[in-house]
């Protein structure tokens, strides 16, 4: 898996596409278990320059960073709003079908609550049996003492 060098993720990163050879890479930024973080951490490379064009701003300190501040919450609170959508038009953006991430999310999120369910099924269904006689073998029965 081609993974691009740092101009082309800044690019990436702004919204640009990439070439064909970083797709593995693309599906691997926008499905694998980080995704979210990663999403964050791009939308942060269009909202810190603005930040500190406004820390640059005339005025008291203190309503430089309270314009900060708030633009960094409102911004990441629609970044998050919208993530899978954003994600969505990246992907598509960059030829997938649409529905691509979506579909490998839920695939991978099935996938891994089988596996919790086996491992559950193992651990405490199985011993449910064993656990009941030694239970009943050691406790006395309520009411006798």
């Amino acid at each position: 898996m081609d993974r691009p060098g740092v101009f082309r993720w800044f690019w990436y990163a702004v919204g640009g596409r990439l070439p064909e050879r970083y797709h593995d890479w693309i599906l691997h930024d926008t499905t694998s278990k980080h995704w979210k973080a990663r999403h964050v951490v791009r939308s942060s490379v269009g909202l810190i320059p603005l930040c500190l064009v406004w820390l640059l701003l005339p005025g008291p300190i203190a309503l430089r960073l309270a314009i900060v501040l708030m633009a960094a919450l409102v911004a990441y609170f629609y970044s998050s709003v919208y993530m899978e959508e954003s994600i969505e038009h990246r992907l598509a953006r960059n030829g997938f079908p649409p529905g691509t991430g979506k579909r490998i999310r839920r695939e991978a999120a099935e996938a891994a609550d089988a596996e919790a369910k086996a491992r559950y099924i193992a651990i405490y269904r199985q011993n449910t049996g064993e656990q009941s006689t030694t239970t009943s073998e050691t406790t006395p029965p309520h009411g006798s003492n």
